[in-house]
């Protein structure tokens, strides 16, 4: 094995186990990557501060992927930070309200801003999207970089998203299905993986010595750049087929026994 200087891990689903918990040995683990200067990246499609607040006290000496790739930090530095554009926002929402069941969230760099009236739904959502304000109406424009529209169908983002939504790829627009009950649209090219190349690019770290782990269809290209690339054993069988490694399920924590595994710590 290549020696590894990069580590990039999706969070829900991945690194995170069912309950949204990150294992109890993180830390001393971080602890060894940080002595041999392994760089720890997580990777997530949540919005920046749902993914900071788990890694409070090492937040300014890690770098971050939010937003599906939109946005990326490095030791509290702004690598890269996208824009979608208005007049995208506004059809995207109108198509959203066309599809039953289906509730958008606008994510931004300040803030994730939604119009339901659905507290269950704000609740369930507040755990990925922690900074986040009611609108009246999601099609009036806002004074926020937004990166992306999240929309959540509680039967499944596969069937009853994709289908209505795949249509803003003639657009020129990402649409891609970033979890059982998720679908995100972005601008094109905006994925994990371009971001994952910035951040390679900007720490002169090759795919060669970059170890990745994900579970979901958005970690696809994300995988493609690492060399070790892990699918976790609860990932979607596309993400299987891309990956050259296994890891244990999220719940199992298989991130972590990887990580250790490499680290001869086990």
């Amino acid at each position: 094995m290549e020696q590894i200087k990069l580590i990039v891990t999706d969070m829900d689903g991945t690194f995170l186990n069912s309950s949204h918990e990150m294992s109890p040995e993180f830390s001393d683990v971080y602890q060894e990557l940080k002595k041999r200067n392994i760089v720890f990246v997580p990777a997530s499609g949540r919005q920046m501060p749902g993914i900071t607040h788990y890694f409070g006290e090492i937040e300014s000496e890690i770098g971050f992927i939010a937003e599906n790739g939109g946005y990326i930090i490095y030791k509290d530095q702004e690598l890269f930070a996208d824009t979608l554009e208005y007049q995208y926002i506004v059809e995207i929402i109108k198509a959203v309200r066309e599809i039953p069941g289906a509730k958008a969230v606008l994510s931004a760099k300040k803030m994730a801003y939604y119009e339901t009236e659905d507290q269950q739904f704000v609740d369930f959502f507040s755990k990925y999207y922690t900074e986040n304000m009611k609108k009246d109406d999601l099609t009036e424009k806002i004074d926020d970089t937004a990166f992306k529209i999240a929309v959540y169908h509680p039967e499944g983002s596969e069937k009853y998203l994709y289908p209505a939504l795949k249509r803003f790829e003639e657009f020129g627009l990402e649409v891609v299905v970033s979890g059982e009950y998720w679908l995100d649209v972005m601008n094109k090219d905006i994925n994990k993986g371009n971001a994952l190349k910035i951040l390679q690019k900007s720490l002169g770290i090759s795919p060669e010595n970059t170890m990745a782990f994900g579970d979901y269809m958005n970690d696809i290209e994300m995988l493609k750049n690492a060399r070790y690339s892990y699918a976790m054993k609860n990932a979607h069988p596309n993400v299987k087929e891309v990956a050259n490694f296994e890891a244990c399920t999220n719940d199992s924590f298989g991130v972590l026994k990887t990580i250790k595994d490499y680290l001869n710590l086990n």
